[in-house]
């Protein structure tokens, strides 16, 4: 093989994977989207702080699994709302 046909078979197997990675992060992206819609409709029928925890309960454990959260629903709870004035 020569030296320039190995160069192009290097580039465009890299570009390839390249463009499978975007692919696969505008992907991703468009779910987390999606999930986030999902959740601001969840909260939008709620009228007190209890019915927004139970309708973020209800959100996570229909998506958690999907989205791969690193935190429990108690972590995630506790640390968006730990700067709220209680």
């Amino acid at each position: 093989m020569s030296e320039e046909r190995f160069d192009i078979m290097k580039t465009v197997v890299l570009d390839h994977i390249r463009d499978l990675f975007e692919e696969m992060e505008a992907e991703m992206a468009m779910s987390h989207q999606e999930k986030y819609a999902l959740l601001e409709d969840a909260f939008s029928g709620a009228v007190d702080e209890d019915e927004l925890r139970v309708a973020f309960e209800q959100w996570y454990q229909e998506h958690a699994e999907d989205v791969d959260f690193e935190h429990s629903l108690n972590d995630l709870w506790d640390n968006a709302t730990a700067d709220v004035d209680m």
